[in-house]
């Protein structure tokens, strides 16, 4: 292999892109593969032994994949530092810009130009590399052949910065430790006068929620400390600055073959829903897979490296390697421990199954006959306790295994006694010796339950996060709230749990319940209420409030 670092390719505008070029040590031509972040490119090619998550130097942002290994193989493996970070040239102007996208147009064609290069190129890389091969691939350059977004999220509200409405904290840690950044830019400040300005500083800083979390409420105390952070505060409603920088407004334009992966691990966080509905947004060759829930390891071992070429030997070197011939879809599925292939999503198969909140914490598929007889929890906000209030249902032990396999939603008839609140949701199976997995989790912020019933399915809720309207207090209404995808077994003996609650935060993680990633590095955790509110949860004949779960038949 040979290396150039720190070479500077040209963009239209004339502001420079910083790249690490590994190509093969011999002559010819060769395809590449083009990996873009704000991580520092420097750290992808470090000669670090593949380090399990307990290691003190994991690092979950080496995530380009392995120069070595590709230049082995015969491929140039091209990694850049986005506009704005690290060694490049111009200003960083967040999440997916648009400015992001048109660099990627023109790195793919200047990469296609340089004599090392066949004229054929694609991507790599997961998470950040794996979400801007879809806004490139969106710019439709022409030499660009074919992608491999694992890990990549198609909503930036809904996915990444908003759960149901709900603040997600992950982008404080992503913008404040990881992102390589010495010169980003607040893209809503700088459209703004200075009237609206101080306006919007003055709206933000008298928040009361804001205003009991003070890791959060530095950034908008304090715009310039963390600029692309302080946009995601500014901006609490889907919008224009949101559409901008998710792949899934971009589908019409996204003509390539692609290849679509997560893990059931990040039912929590912000990568296992955009998987699915890339897969079913975008109409071009494509395959889906779904990992068991593991924390990966650091850098990238070469089981990944060995699919990328599995893909892109077929697609940039016309090798058949059988790719195309399985059926499109591979997941694990959880509690069986077997892998599965299909053809589509949701199975065709499945048995909507409704299972209804009953008294007595009861779970069943016959819905309750007492009237007027609610459950109830308390929440006092996190400056007050560290205690998570909630209210939980169980189903009788299981004669048979049950599979539930497909999106959920869960219909929420309740009443609070203030004007807002934050259902959290989380969906568990629960062994006979009462240990318990959480399989995923569902999120609602109550004022924002105003449904879209044009894009809505019974199983997947959508909202549109546009225009808020605050809860009569003491009004019984319905939360239509949508679960992340599972795939799961329950064995014969075990019980399905539904926990209802309305605050998390780190002080109050359960490692025995959860993928440890889920805490160690992607805090997914919620900006919570700074009132305490009390819930009651209603169900009967005429508020049925019931889990909708996509039940698979037994063979």
């Amino acid at each position: 292999m040979t290396e150039a670092h720190d070479v500077m390719a040209p963009m239209r505008d004339g502001v420079r892109i910083a790249l690490d070029v590994f190509r093969p040590d011999a002559a010819g031509r060769f395809p590449a593969l083009l990996a873009m972040s704000p991580y520092g490119k420097g750290i992808q090619s470090l000669p670090i032994a593949h380090q399990p998550d307990r290691s003190p130097i994991h690092h979950t942002p080496i995530e380009a994949g392995s120069p070595a290994y590709f230049a082995a193989r015969g491929y140039v493996h091209v990694i850049a530092d986005v506009r704005g970070t690290g060694q490049s040239e111009g200003e960083y102007l967040g999440w997916m810009s648009r400015q992001e996208a048109e660099d990627g147009h023109d790195l793919v064609e200047w990469i296609a130009a340089q004599p090392w290069c066949d004229g054929n190129v694609g991507m790599v890389g997961i998470s950040y590399f794996g979400t801007v091969q879809l806004v490139v691939a969106a710019q439709q350059p022409p030499h660009l052949k074919a992608i491999m977004p694992w890990n990549a999220p198609a909503d930036f509200y809904r996915e990444s910065t908003h759960h149901g409405g709900i603040l997600q904290s992950f982008f404080h840690y992503l913008y404040v430790q990881r992102i390589c950044a010495e010169r980003s830019t607040s893209v809503t400040l700088k459209r703004l006068g200075a009237d609206e300005r101080a306006r919007l500083l003055a709206e933000l800083k008298t928040d009361p929620d804001l205003r009991i979390n003070p890791e959060l409420f530095t950034f908008a105390d304090n715009p310039g400390k963390a600029p692309c952070l302080f946009d995601i505060l500014a901006n609490p409603h889907d919008g224009p600055f949101y559409w901008e920088r998710s792949p899934y407004t971009m589908y019409d334009r996204i003509r390539i073959p692609f290849y679509a992966r997560s893990g059931w691990w990040a039912y929590a966080h912000m990568h296992l829903v955009g998987a699915f509905r890339n897969y079913n947004g975008i109409a071009a060759p494509k395959k889906l897979e779904i990992d068991a829930p593991v924390v990966e390891k650091r850098p990238l071992t070469d089981d990944y490296n060995a699919e990328v070429l599995r893909w892109y030997d077929y697609w940039l070197k016309g090798i058949d390697t059988g790719i195309m011939d399985e059926p499109p879809i591979r997941f694990f599925v959880n509690g069986s421990g077997e892998w599965r292939r299909e053809n589509e999503w949701p199975l065709a198969r499945t048995a909507w199954t409704r299972f209804y909140l009953r008294r007595w914490e009861e779970l069943a598929t016959e819905p309750e006959e007492a009237m007027d007889k609610p459950d109830v929890f308390v929440q006092q906000p996190p400056d007050e306790t560290v205690a998570i209030a909630s209210v939980q249902y169980l189903s009788a032990r299981l004669e048979e295994d049950l599979e539930i396999t497909g999106p959920a939603a869960l219909y929420l008839h309740a009443a609070i006694d203030q004007d807002d609140t934050n259902w959290i949701v989380s969906l568990r199976d629960v062994a006979p010796n009462g240990k318990q997995v959480e399989l995923t989790k569902g999120f609602l912020k109550a004022s924002h339950r105003a449904l879209d019933a044009a894009r809505s399915e019974p199983h997947t809720p959508y909202h549109p996060h546009v225009d808020p309207r605050p809860v009569t207090p003491g009004q019984i209404c319905e939360y239509a709230i949508a679960l992340a995808p599972l795939s799961n077994v329950f064995k014969v003996g075990h019980r399905i749990k539904l926990v209802i609650s309305c605050m998390d935060h780190a002080r109050a993680r359960d490692y025995e319940l959860a993928p440890e990633s889920l805490g160690r590095t992607h805090a997914p955790w919620h900006l919570c209420s700074s009132r305490t509110t009390v819930h009651k949860v209603f169900h009967d004949r005429e508020r049925p409030s019931h889990l909708l779960l996509p039940v698979i038949p037994a063979r």
